[in-house]
């Protein structure tokens, strides 16, 4: 049996791995955790969020694996409203509130710098 302990990082294509590093430490307060060249002439960029978690592997567009589509990456956060109007007033593309009616907690999908969608939802308790 295989011993997978966690999701390490989830790879999220961009365009441009600068432009993108930017997007999300300026925007989303990560971090960069890895930037390094590898095989000819390519690098491996991760960023991190703040509090942990799995990292985003920023990637290079290749065959299939394109920008501008749902990413299926659904981030948490303790203040999903105040997030919401933070990014919105920093000229995030993020749809209105949804949820928080007490069975389903209150997310939003937003886009990054290429046009990638993620959702952002309230954390819940265990």
């Amino acid at each position: 049996m295989a011993r997978v302990q966690q999701v390490g990082r989830v790879l999220v294509p961009v365009a441009d791995q600068d432009a993108a590093i930017a997007w999300y430490t300026d925007k989303l307060g990560f971090t960069v955790a890895a930037d390094v060249s590898f095989g000819e002439g390519e690098r491996w960029v991760e960023v991190a969020p703040p509090s942990g978690g799995a990292n985003l592997a920023l990637v290079p567009e290749r065959g299939d694996y394109r920008t501008g589509r749902m990413t299926g990456v659904a981030l948490t956060s303790g203040d999903v409203a105040g997030d919401h109007a933070e990014l919105r007033s920093n000229g995030v593309d993020a749809d209105d509130l949804l949820g928080g009616d007490g069975t389903v907690p209150p997310m939003f999908f937003f886009r990054d710098g290429d046009g990638n969608t993620l959702l952002l939802v309230a954390e819940t308790s265990r």
